[in-house]
């Protein structure tokens, strides 16, 4: 009996050591396979091709070909198509190619686009990547840039990141300095906004001559800048409603209008028409004009006069001045085969700092870098604009987003544009305008609100 037992007990103890052997065996190989995958995966070096549509200058499409060379050096498994087309076939093309599956992997995303392309599923949640990236840090980049691209889900400018910036474009008050020393008029306060009135009285001592060879006090002064500093805006805060006929509205856009009709400080819309006040000012025959950061390398090679930039003038009403700001972002398809490649090519672009001094250096823009802003950019005393400042002081302070950036459609602006030419040539008042124009734009903004609840419905 005993002997019996231990013939079964050997038994057994063999069939335990034989299936012990098989499962170290199948474990070994299962993590042999695992590391092999893992090494395989940090060492890889398969290539992969992405594609990148914009638009731009010839200057500017010159610049990305650089910057995209140099890309490509860093990432030399990445190939990417560059395809450029005219800025007036640019939404068109790019809805043609989502339609039929062919979006690109980066595009430029303007920021009144960025709630209907997320909400119809075409923009990529760059939240995660902006959070784990070891490209850039998020405190260094301008809060107001990378906020156009920001989307709860019901409002823009917060939660989470559907695209980064491009550039930040603060449009700042040029002066031509040689007019103003011909006409008497001190270099301004870069702290110290002019009133409407001080503008006007010095717009009025830069003005004289006539034809194309007339010399005028300012270029057309911008609408936005007038109604926000007045305390107005198109829309309510919820923009939801039309607010145009607001007094402090109408009392803006007259005055605009006036500069032209009563004080004869700006070239009226036929004097502009046959000679656009971008040409005067390079000719040295506009003494105030508003411009962006792109506007810099032009006038580094074509004004043979000294230019640098001031304050907005403020409203007497309250006080304050402010100005619009716009921006073009870089946005990355989330149907693309190559989700890491594309969000590293847009950071790339927006945020490689060889990249971006390329951008300033080029007068392209102002750095998305804070810190290469105020070490670089800011301290670049060898070009125009000595009062770099101000751009600066327009994106960290005075500066407003477009309001139209902050709806689903922007139909309703493209509607108050429509005739608002009657108001500068003096056909009607401002006042009139308005009042005739607040329901015809509340229907479309209506209609794109329906379109918002629709979107979240499917």
């Amino acid at each position: 009996m005993k002997k019996k037992s231990f013939k079964s007990l050997m038994s057994i103890l063999l069939v335990l050591m034989m299936l012990t052997a098989m499962l170290t065996g199948c474990s070994s190989k299962k993590d042999e396979s695992k590391d092999t995958k893992a090494e395989s995966n940090s060492t890889s070096e398969e290539k992969v091709n992405i594609t990148f549509m914009g638009w731009g200058s010839p200057t500017e499409v010159a610049t990305f070909k650089t910057l995209i060379g140099k890309f490509e050096t860093k990432y030399p498994n990445v190939k990417v198509d560059y395809i450029s087309v005219p800025v007036a076939d640019f939404n068109t093309k790019l809805q043609t190619m989502v339609a039929s599956n062919k979006q690109p992997d980066v595009f430029y995303l303007q920021p009144e686009n960025v709630m209907s392309w997320a909400d119809s599923g075409n923009l990529y949640d760059m939240s995660e990547y902006v959070k784990n990236n070891e490209l850039f840090d998020e405190e260094n980049i301008w809060k107001k840039a990378l906020d156009m691209y920001r989307y709860d889900g019901e409002i823009p400018g917060q939660g989470n990141i559907y695209g980064l910036p491009k550039d930040i474009g603060p449009f700042a008050l040029a002066y031509n300095k040689d007019l103003f020393e011909e006409a008497g008029i001190p270099i301004p306060d870069p702290d110290v906004p002019w009133t409407w009135d001080e503008f006007v009285e010095n717009a009025k001592k830069l003005t004289k001559g006539e034809g194309n060879e007339k010399q005028y006090g300012s270029a057309t002064y911008s609408l936005e800048s007038a109604v926000w500093s007045n305390g107005a805006d198109w829309l309510d805060e919820t923009k939801t409603k039309v607010t145009v006929d607001d007094p402090k509205f109408i009392e803006a856009m007259q005055w605009v209008a006036d500069l032209t009709l009563v004080q004869g400080v700006t070239p009226n819309n036929e004097e502009e028409g046959s000679l656009g006040s971008f040409q005067r000012w390079l000719e040295g025959n506009i003494g105030m004009m508003g411009i962006g950061p792109w506007s810099q390398a032009q006038f580094w090679e074509e004004c043979d006069f000294e230019w640098d930039l001031m304050p907005w003038p403020a409203s007497p009403s309250t006080g304050k001045n402010a100005i619009w700001y716009g921006g073009m972002g870089y946005g990355v398809s989330p149907k693309s085969k190559n989700i890491e490649a594309a969000c590293n090519l847009a950071a790339f672009l927006a945020f490689n700092q060889e990249a971006q001094t390329t951008n300033y250096q080029l007068g392209q823009a102002i750095p998305n870098l804070i810190d290469m802003t105020k070490d670089g950019y800011l301290k670049m005393t060898d070009k125009a604009p000595a009062n770099k400042q101000e751009f600066v002081d327009i994106v960290e302070g005075y500066g407003r987003r477009a309001t139209q950036t902050y709806t689903y459609n922007s139909e309703w602006f493209t509607e108050f544009n429509t005739n608002a030419k009657s108001v500068w040539l003096g056909e009607m008042t401002a006042e009139e305008y308005c009042k005739s124009m607040k329901d015809s734009m509340q229907k479309f903004l209506d209609d794109g609100i329906e379109k918002q609840k629709s979107a979240k419905q499917k």
